[in-house]
């Protein structure tokens, strides 16, 4: 009973000081002098910003629990608030005292519906490793999907809070998050639009004075959040500040997604509410501004600096409404290959599905232009047609870029990534009634004339009437003459979707071969004829001499590459801002 009993003076002891802050006193408890028994004092913030404090007992020591010398602290919580709920995801890193000393971070879940809650802490010593870890300039990672725990150890994994996205957004991308090892909820907030300022004043961060915002009082318990998007579109995990050392921060107290060296922005955050659960409970936040970099990810914790945040990709998203003034999107996404296409993806995602204009059911046309440091832009003008089209249109883009950022010959990534999209007044997709020649045969110099008809969707039928000069250097080829898309005529021509990573040497040239593909809209119409097509770095040259491709392969047998493939020698573009998706090919034979 007196054991049971100890804990009260301890909370009021907190109420007669009204919870004034957590030790700013970064010494430590080493783990060999945590005792079964000890009352500690756990700091975190139930709601807004101010870190209040919560009573636990010792229950022992679990040795090398998460392998070789990282043990993890059990504590059972006794306070009442916390009893019935148990431990929060939010409550990640909330530091835990004892005898006035740090002597860890609350990290782990222990069981679920227990009827006594119980929670881990990661030691002072690991969270101190980490903060000592040498920072940097990281090298853009994968991102690792968090390992499954066992059923009895779980750690309070943070729920990443998606704001600025409709719910009907945040479920589209839910799977796709989820693959990546980030467990989503669109419901959470951010208190900073993209026109905002970021606050770079590390002095005020740690002020107790009373005219700084609440938001800019960074102090151990006090909410931070971990952010991939921020801006008009807010992607970030919220969890709670285990110490402050200067303007060196340590929080989570366990992995956010595993990464190892990062470059992701330390944001602010504000607590809503904490939302119980008997399977897990959760605190929602509004994500704020930001206020230094997250440099470490590792098994013990998050760390990072006060200061500057670090370099992201500047997303920008403009919707012509055709009604009124047109709607801008800006937000920033963090530097990593396998998120950064989906987050942009999400934000034009929201531009599109987000608002109350619509207007996109008959199709669109989306125009992108990326920017990479040092490199020409890269720009695409793309056609989609009906709701499977906007699916198809960001399916694809999210591929195209993720090939560009996972490409082998340069560690890069954009600057800037600007969109506009545009409502179409009419389904582009249209069908094809006839593709003709007048003859298939004729003499050099005369004029062969193709008949091209189709019907517009639910609409009227068209015909246009092409003429084809012959040409005196096509006689006695084997010539076809081909209606096809650009994407299609492409692949016949020798210029495959898909270039193979050691045909090409430089990311210049990588985004050279991109630039030269053909428009996605309309029909290619060309005259061809079958050739054999040597490439250096996915340029090609028809029927080269056999000497040139055997020095060429002796000196970089990768590089170079010999195929079969259809060669234009007449080629004219039709049917803009149309979608006909037709391969026709018609015999042509040219005498003398």
């Amino acid at each position: 009973m007196m054991r049971r009993l100890l804990f009260f003076p301890l909370i009021l002891t907190a109420l007669a000081r009204g919870f004034a802050s957590a030790p700013t006193d970064t010494a430590t408890l080493p783990l060999d002098e945590v005792k079964p028994g000890q009352i500690g004092e756990v700091w975190t913030v139930f709601q807004g910003t101010e870190p209040e404090p919560f009573s636990v007992e010792v229950t022992g020591v679990l040795r090398n629990a998460l392998g070789p010398g990282k043990s993890l602290i059990v504590c059972q919580l006794t306070d009442p608030r916390v009893q019935h709920m148990g431990a929060v995801a939010g409550m990640s890193g909330s530091p835990l005292y004892i005898e006035g000393k740090l002597a860890g971070a609350l990290s782990y879940q222990i069981q679920r519906f227990e009827t006594v809650r119980f929670a881990g802490f990661t030691p002072a010593a690991d969270l101190s490793e980490v903060r000592d870890r040498t920072t940097g300039v990281p090298p853009p990672l994968l991102v690792n999907s968090p390992s499954e725990s066992t059923a009895g150890l779980q750690s309070l994994q943070p729920v990443f809070n998606l704001g600025g996205l409709s719910p009907a957004v945040a479920n589209l991308f839910a799977p796709q998050f989820s693959a990546l090892g980030l467990g989503t909820m669109a419901l959470g907030g951010s208190t900073q639009g993209a026109t905002s300022e970021a606050q770079p004043a590390t002095a005020e961060l740690q002020s107790d004075n009373p005219s700084a915002t609440p938001t800019s009082r960074l102090k151990p318990g006090g909410a931070v959040a971990v952010a991939l998007a921020t801006g008009d579109i807010t992607l970030a995990g919220t969890g709670t500040v285990s110490r402050i050392d200067g303007d060196a921060v340590t929080a989570f107290g366990h992995p956010m997604l595993s990464l190892g060296d990062v470059a992701l922005p330390m944001c602010a955050a504000e607590i809503v509410t904490i939302l119980p659960s008997q399977l897990n409970s959760i605190k929602i936040a509004n994500t704020g501004a930001v206020i230094g970099t997250i440099t470490q990810d590792r098994l013990s914790a998050v760390s990072g600096l006060l200061g500057p945040g670090p370099e992201m990709t500047r997303v920008n998203v403009t919707v012509k409404t055709g009604r009124g003034p047109d709607r801008t999107l800006r937000f920033s996404v963090a530097r990593q290959q396998q998120l950064t296409p989906l987050l942009v993806a999400a934000g034009v995602s929201q531009a599109i599905l987000g608002s109350n204009d619509g207007g996109l059911a008959k199709g669109f046309r989306l125009t992108s232009n990326v920017q990479f440091p040092a490199s020409p832009q890269l720009a695409a003008r793309t056609l989609y047609s009906g709701p499977q089209g906007f699916a198809q249109g960001l399916n694809e883009f999210v591929q195209d870029l993720s090939a560009n950022l996972q490409n082998p010959y340069a560690r890069t990534f954009p600057d800037d990534v600007a969109f506009t999209i545009e409502p179409l007044q009419e389904n582009p997709a249209v069908t094809l009634d006839m593709f003709q020649l007048s003859r298939n045969t004729a003499r050099a110099g005369e004029t062969v004339q193709l008949t091209l008809s189709w019907r517009d969707w639910q609409g009227d039928s068209h015909r246009e009437l092409i003429d084809l000069p012959i040409a005196a250097d096509w006689a006695g080829k084997q010539l076809e003459v081909v209606l096809a898309p650009g994407r299609a005529l492409d692949e016949l021509t020798g210029r495959p979707r898909v270039i193979s990573a050691s045909e090409l040497r430089s990311f210049d040239a990588y985004l050279a071969a991109i630039r030269d593909d053909r428009p996605t809209d309309g029909v290619c119409i060309a005259v061809v004829e079958k050739t054999n097509l040597f490439s250096d770095q996915a340029v090609a040259t028809p029927e080269a001499p056999g000497s040139i491709e055997r020095i060429a392969r002796g000196a970089d047998r990768a590089r170079f590459r010999n195929r079969d493939a259809l060669l234009p020698l007449w080629e004219q573009h039709h049917l803009d801002g149309k979608l006909l998706n037709a391969i026709i090919r018609r015999p042509l034979v040219v005498v003398d």
